[in-house]
């Protein structure tokens, strides 16, 4: 699978949320950029709303670059989740870790739980 199999594209971060859109099939040959979007140290970024509404494909280093997000930041996974993706973070158990909302606005604006000390 090549990168132009899959876009990422992050939207204007504002009050400290960055809103990433990823778009096709992801995997192991294509997670880079998707990684950089999500950089669990990224300056200035408190949460990450991530639209998957457009996710054809995801394995499980999609799910491992998710997943390191929320070592330092909410994740809120917006849209209507594809039944694939959906599937994944049903059986590992992910779907517990992320936040979900129906659409980008209300992940963004949506009050989340206080995060655990680490």
């Amino acid at each position: 699978m090549t990168a132009d199999r899959c876009h990422v594209e992050v939207l204007d971060q504002q009050d400290g949320v960055r809103v990433v859109v990823m778009t096709g099939e992801f995997d192991l040959d294509n997670a880079g950029p998707l990684r950089l979007a999500l950089d669990p140290q990224a300056e200035g970024v408190r949460r990450f709303v991530v639209d998957v509404t457009e996710v054809a494909f995801a394995d499980s280093i999609t799910l491992t670059i998710l997943l390191q997000a929320t070592l330092a930041r909410d994740v809120v996974l917006a849209g209507s989740q594809p039944s694939h993706l959906a599937q994944l973070l049903r059986l590992t158990g992910a779907d517990r870790v992320f936040a979900a909302a129906p659409s980008v606005a209300e992940g963004c604006s949506m009050v989340l739980p206080p995060r655990p000390a680490r």
